[in-house]
């Protein structure tokens, strides 16, 4: 199976190496998906992309949107400037859909959560008056939908899935699914000639409910159906409607992973017969097929397999897909005790005569790219891009050079991103992504994410710490080399306290002038559970919590949820000064000004001045995310709000201190400082392709001067997962 090949080309990306010439994709765009809700539909309500397919042209793509129960159109003529080109309601749940000239064919479920008279229909939607001209009734709940080569037929799979919540999901539920095909006629689906294919007694986990999920056809007029529930596949002739193949997908002993959910990112666990469970299937050919082995019941082997049509395993991916994504920090440390990253997607495309294939990382908000070098040779692993949050539908749209995604998670309702899809290019040009990886310690990566932190090394230039929040636990000072590209994670240090692991919701670190570092921890007082204080934590070089510094009782009293975010030092022995930037107005502040606090370790006394905040939009809040010494009694704050893309605020400003005291807890008159803009940082975040990241959260300036901020990627929870990582070169003065 060589796997070393695979982790070898994997190995050279990520330490810079230049052994890969390929061409390489780099997103170009992003379309929310709101903005394709019509005015009579509230456009704060859940509306998702899932399937999507384009046209011939690869110029407008069609996307399901099971929330809204309709399907969306996207005018991608222009791929920089994705454009809204309508929305057809549906009277249902799409789940798949697929493009025949002029008309988007959709398949509907319309029996909700009857999973005992499960209901759908096909839809035939005209492109040009976004109307549905016709209905095929499927005597089922449809899930998947494809052209044969010919475009001759639809292949359907009607799932007919099963209620998790009865008997814990277990199976049989019948009626039982299957496959189900739909011949063309004048371009459009022929109702008359559906032929249904049974798909049962061929399983042997549960030969009378089959679980049909996905399928595609090949040049040969083969059908692959994955039957995911029941570990199996079948291979059927679209010609005749015969199942000529069909066998297990087998299982897989996994090595070096993460099995636990507990905080922390350590693969170094194993699970023995994990069921692969496919989803989503692909032709790599006419012989060969590739399966992302998502599980949904028992299994999920957190990999992809490619299988000959005969059954036989070409190639399985162990362990690689999950390790990729604990380097790139898109690893989902929560779902470790389920299945991991979850590939669920996959895509093929030949670009420019190179059969490429795709893999969606449901849980991590990635895609992996490989080159198929053909068969009975390992494939070579190229890139991965980011995506929106949860990536549901992959397309390739080869001969625009264009690879597009959907995704069907929509978190607005918590602050978060809206569902999107994103649209990338391939071309000479390097891969921008990832702007920061880590390397592997002991043969294994370091784990990574939620990097809410960013000091400089006071002795070597592009040298700088950062570390973990609350994400994970215990916490974790991290160092980077950020003399390369991308930038690299080189070694984590666990932070301790009595000598035991411990863990804060660190938001900000320093190196203190005597060695060691100052963490601001940032406390939830208003928590209903376990509330927490801001705290100020002197630590050693090894890591040791030396001491736990809290604010006087009376002080911290006025505090909210929105604490310490960043902290610097100044001065040194009886003269150093900790300065704490709080993120937003507490309750004894003006509105408009947040505190900037110092506490001088020799007297153990307290100090604040104001910083005043640019006044927020409607709707959202602002405050300060980190806090840096430039040197000459000057500082640097990050100042940003909480809304993504390219209205947000997202800025450094500088502010000096000469001429001001800070004034002591509990005076009535406190100083403010003037701030200057030293950079917008939102036109940086939205050359990415991007919504725009929302959590910039890190910056330093080196020994050299040189300036760097990163962002915050919620440690994968209700987040894509995705860290811009930014050398921004000499600071300005």
């Amino acid at each position: 199976m060589r796997k070393p090949l695979i982790l070898a080309a994997l190995a050279s990306i990520l330490l810079g190496g230049t052994a890969l010439a390929e061409p390489m994709f780099n997103r170009v765009a992003t379309f929310s998906v709101p903005l394709n809700l019509p005015a009579d539909r509230d456009a704060s309500k859940k509306t998702v992309s899932e399937i999507i397919a384009a046209n011939e042209a690869g110029t407008m793509l069609a996307y399901t949107d099971a929330e809204q129960q309709a399907i969306g159109l996207v005018d991608i003529t222009t791929a920089s400037a994705p454009k809204p080109a309508g929305f057809v309601p549906v009277g249902g749940e799409p789940t798949s859909v697929a493009i025949l000239g002029d008309n988007v064919f959709a398949v509907v479920v319309t029996s909700g959560s009857n999973f005992k008279e499960p209901t759908g229909y096909l839809a035939t939607i005209d492109l040009k008056t976004k109307q549905i001209t016709a209905k095929c009734e499927l005597g089922g709940q449809p899930d998947s939908i494809t052209l044969t080569k010919d475009k001759g037929k639809l292949a359907i799979v009607i799932e007919n899935e099963r209620d998790e919540k009865l008997n814990k999901g277990d199976l049989p539920q019948l009626p039982a699914g299957n496959l189900t095909l739909v011949s063309i006629k004048d371009g459009g689906a022929d109702c008359a000639s559906r032929q249904v294919v049974d798909l049962t007694g061929i399983t042997a986990v549960e030969p009378t409910d089959p679980e049909p999920e996905f399928v595609d056809a090949n040049q040969d007029g083969l059908i692959v159906v994955t039957l995911q529930e029941n570990n199996h596949i079948a291979v059927v002739d679209s010609k005749t409607g015969k199942v000529v193949a069909n066998f297990s997908a087998g299982s897989v002993d996994l090595k070096g992973i993460d099995k636990t959910r507990d905080g922390q990112i350590k693969p170094t666990e194993e699970i023995k017969g994990v069921a692969r469970e496919p989803d989503a299937v692909r032709w790599l050919d006419n012989d060969r097929f590739v399966t992302a082995n998502e599980g949904d019941w028992k299994g999920g082997s957190r990999g992809f397999t490619i299988f000959r049509k005969d059954g036989t395993v070409e190639f399985d991916s162990g362990n690689m897909v999950d390790r990729t994504a604990m380097q790139l920090g898109h690893y989902p440390e929560r779902r470790s005790a389920a299945k991991g990253s979850e590939p669920e997607g996959i895509e093929v495309g030949t670009y420019n005569g190179e059969r490429l294939f795709f893999v969606g990382l449901e849980r991590a908000s990635l895609v992996l790219v490989f080159k198929d070098e053909g068969a009975g040779r390992a494939p070579r692993f190229l890139q991965a891009l980011p995506t929106a949050i949860a990536p549901e539908g992959l397309l390739a749209i080869p001969q625009r050079n264009l690879f597009v995604t959907a995704s069907e998670a929509d978190v607005g309702d918590k602050g978060g991103a809206r569902a999107a899809v994103m649209i990338y290019e391939r071309s000479e040009a390097p891969a921008n992504y990832p702007m920061i990886a880590s390397v592997d310690v002991d043969g294994a990566p370091i784990g990574w994410g939620a990097l809410s932190g960013l000091a400089a090394s006071p002795t070597t230039a592009g040298r700088l710490h950062t570390v973990t929040d609350s994400a994970y636990s215990p916490t974790r000072i991290l160092d980077i080399d950020a003399t390369q590209k991308p930038a690299k994670i080189v070694s984590a240090l666990t932070v301790t306290k009595d000598g035991k692991p411990v863990g804060y919701d660190v938001e900000g670190i320093v190196a203190r002038p005597a060695g060691g570092f100052w963490l601001a921890s940032e406390g939830a007082p208003e928590a209903k559970e376990k509330p927490t204080q801001n705290l100020l934590l002197r630590v050693s070089a090894k890591g040791e919590v030396e001491e736990e510094i809290a604010l006087p009782e009376d002080f911290a009293k006025q505090a909210i949820n929105q604490g310490y975010e960043g902290v610097t030092v100044t001065g040194s022995g009886d003269n150093e000064t900790v300065w704490i930037a709080v993120q937003r107005e507490w309750k004894d502040d003006p509105k408009g000004k947040v505190k900037i606090l110092t506490y001088k370790p020799s007297t153990k006394s307290w100090g604040v001045l104001y910083y005043p905040l640019t006044a927020p939009a409607a709707g959202a809040w602002m405050g300060l995310s980190e806090l840096t010494y430039l040197g000459d009694d000057r500082f640097a704050v990050i100042e940003r709000d909480n809304l993504f893309g390219a209205k947000a605020v997202k800025t450094l400003a500088t502010f000096s201190v000469k001429g001001l005291t800070p004034a002591p807890f509990g005076s009535s008159t406190i100083p403010t400082v003037e701030k200057k803009l030293l950079r917008d940082l939102t036109p940086d975040l939205m050359k990415l392709g991007g919504y725009g990241l929302d959590k910039v959260e890190g910056m330093a300036v080196d020994k050299d001067g040189n300036l760097f901020v990163v962002t915050d990627n919620d440690g994968v929870d209700d987040s894509s997962g995705e860290t811009a990582f930014f050398a921004l070169g000499k600071l300005a003065h």
